[in-house]
C-alpha cells in the first residue's frame, strides 16, 4: 500500500484502541458446529420477518434463504429440527391469518426440496418429530409471555428441546422470550453459522480493525444517530457524515445552508462530536463542495456549489464530485470501512451521483468493508456493489445498536451460557442429565 494521507493518523496512533475494544460488545459463545447434533432435538430461532404483497405472497425471501446453511447442516447431522420466527407484529394469543408462517414454510420447502409441516400450538411440545425431520413452529409472537421475555415460557419450552440455535441477528436487540429468556434456559445454547458471521464481521470492523478504521454515517437527522456519532468518534481515525446530518455539521461549522434539512438545535452536540475527534487526531469528513437544488424533486434547477456558499433559498441534497473525488482517495488508503447510510438523496436522479461514488469507491477499496442498516442495503443495489462489499450486515436495528455500544440481550444470552452450570432460568428433570457443554 502506498503512504497514507496526512489526513488520517498513523496505524496504531492516536486511536484509544485499548479502551475502544473494552466498549465493544463482543463475547465469546458456543457455535452450532462444535455441538453434537445426532439424534437431538434441535429447536432454531430464525428471523422470517419477511415482506409480504397484498396478497400474502412473500417478496423477497433474503432471510429465508440465509438461514439455509444453519437448518441443512441440523439435518444432515440426524437432529430433529424446529424453525421458528416472528412476523409482523400480532396480538399475542389471537395470531391472524395475516401474521401467520404458512407463506414461509411453503417457501421453505421449496427451496429445501422438501415438506415443511407448519405446527400451530407448539410451546409443550406435543407434536411428533423424529431424527432427519422438520417443521415451522408457528409465529412465536402468538405465544402470551413472548414480548415479555417470560421465564415461565422458556421453561415450558426448554423441556422439550436439547439444544437452541439462534440465526436471528435482526432480533438481537430484542429482549424477548425465544431470543434471550429461552437461550438462557435451555440445556445447551449456541449462535448458528448466520449470527456467528454477522458477529464476527462486526467484531472484525470495531473490536479489533485493521486501520485507518473510516466510518461513514448518512442519513437524515443528528438525533437519530447521535449515540453512534458520538461512540464512533472515540474509536475511528476519520469519520464520514452525510445527508442531513452532514447539513448539522455544515452548520455547527457557521456555514448556511439555506433551507436543507438540519437540527439547529443539534449543532452544538456536532460541534462537540468533532471537538472529540480533533482530541484523538482523529478528522471529520464533510464536503467541500455539494449539489444544491431549488425544490425537493427530479426536475428542480440545480447547482454545484462550494458547501460554503449555499444560497438562502437553497437546500443540499448530494456532495459534489470535488468531495466525491476527495471522498474516494479517503476510502482507498483506509484498512477497515463500516458505511451506514447514504450521503445523498439517491433515490431521485440528479442527486445519486454521490452515493454511486461512495459506494464504488467502498467496493474498490482494498480496506475490510461492512455496511449496514436498510438505506444503505437500498443503495448496495441501485449500484450493484454488493458482491464487492466483504459483509452485508441485514441485522436493521441491531446493526444499528452494536455500533451504538449496545449490549444486544440475545447475544449476551449466548455469551452467559459458554460456561458449564450456567443455565439461568429452568432445570431438565432430575431423571436426565444436563448435557455437557463442547467447546
Amino acid at each position: 500500500m502506498t503512504a497514507r494521507p496526512s489526513s488520517l493518523p498513523p496505524e496504531g496512533t492516536s486511536t484509544a484502541a485499548g479502551a475502544a475494544r473494552r466498549e465493544i460488545p463482543t463475547a465469546g459463545f458456543l457455535r452450532l458446529e462444535s455441538v453434537p447434533l445426532a439424534g437431538k432435538r434441535v429447536f432454531i430461532r430464525a428471523d422470517f420477518n419477511v415482506p409480504l404483497t397484498p396478497d400474502g405472497a412473500i417478496a423477497d425471501d433474503t432471510r429465508i434463504r440465509a438461514t439455509l446453511p444453519g437448518i441443512r447442516r441440523c439435518l444432515d447431522a440426524g437432529a430433529a429440527v424446529m424453525v421458528t420466527s416472528h412476523l409482523g407484529r400480532p396480538r399475542e394469543g389471537a395470531l391472524g391469518p395475516a401474521e401467520s408462517l404458512a407463506p414461509v414454510a411453503a417457501r421453505l420447502a421449496e427451496l429445501l426440496g422438501r415438506p415443511v409441516p407448519l405446527v400451530t400450538d407448539w410451546v409443550d411440545g406435543r407434536f411428533a418429530l423424529a431424527p432427519g425431520e422438520l417443521v415451522l413452529l408457528e409465529n412465536c409472537r402468538g405465544n402470551a409471555g413472548e414480548k415479555a421475555d417470560d421465564a415461565r415460557l422458556a421453561a415450558r419450552i426448554a423441556g422439550w428441546i436439547d439444544v437452541y440455535v439462534n440465526e436471528a441477528f435482526g432480533t438481537a436487540h430484542r429482549k424477548e422470550c425465544t431470543l434471550h429468556a429461552l437461550a438462557l434456559a435451555a440445556p445447551i445454547a449456541c449462535a448458528g453459522p448466520l449470527l456467528a458471521a454477522e458477529l464476527d464481521a462486526l467484531g472484525r470492523a470495531l473490536a479489533a480493525p485493521k486501520r485507518p478504521l473510516v466510518a461513514i454515517v448518512g442519513g437524515s437527522k443528528v438525533s437519530t444517530k447521535l449515540t453512534i456519532l458520538e461512540r464512533l468518534a472515540a474509536r475511528v481515525d476519520a469519520l464520514v457524515v452525510g445527508g442531513g446530518i452532514a447539513n448539522t455539521f455544515l452548520a455547527a461549522r457557521g456555514h448556511g445552508v439555506g433551507t436543507s434539512l438540519h437540527e439547529p438545535d443539534l449543532v452544538e452536540a456536532a460541534r462537540a462530536v468533532e471537538r472529540r475527534l480533533a482530541a484523538r487526531g482523529a478528522r471529520l469528513w464533510l464536503p467541500e463542495d455539494v449539489v444544491a437544488a431549488d425544490r425537493f424533486a427530479a426536475d428542480a434547477n440545480i447547482a454545484v456549489r462550494r458547501a460554503s456558499e449555499v444560497r438562502p433559498g437553497e437546500m443540499i441534497l448530494d456532495i459534489g464530485p470535488q468531495a466525491a473525488s476527495q471522498l474516494a482517495r479517503l476510502l482507498a488508503e483506509a484498512g477497515t470501512i463500516v458505511w451506514n447510510g447514504p450521503v445523498g438523496v439517491f433515490e431521485l436522479a440528479p442527486f445519486a451521483a454521490g452515493t454511486q461514488a461512495l459506494a464504488e469507491a467502498i467496493a474498490a477499496s482494498p480496506a475490510y468493508s461492512i455496511a449496514g442498516g436498510g438505506d444503505t442495503l437500498a443503495a448496495i443495489a441501485a449500484f450493484g456493489v454488493a458482491d464487492r462489499i466483504d459483509y452485508i450486515s441485514t441485522g436493521g436495528g441491531a446493526f444499528l445498536e452494536f455500533l451504538e455500544g449496545r449490549e444486544l440481550p440475545a447475544v449476551a444470552a449466548l455469551a452467559a451460557r459458554t460456561g458449564p452450570g450456567s443455565r439461568a432460568i429452568a432445570s431438565r428433570p432430575a431423571t436426565e442429565p444436563e448435557p455437557e457443554l463442547t467447546k
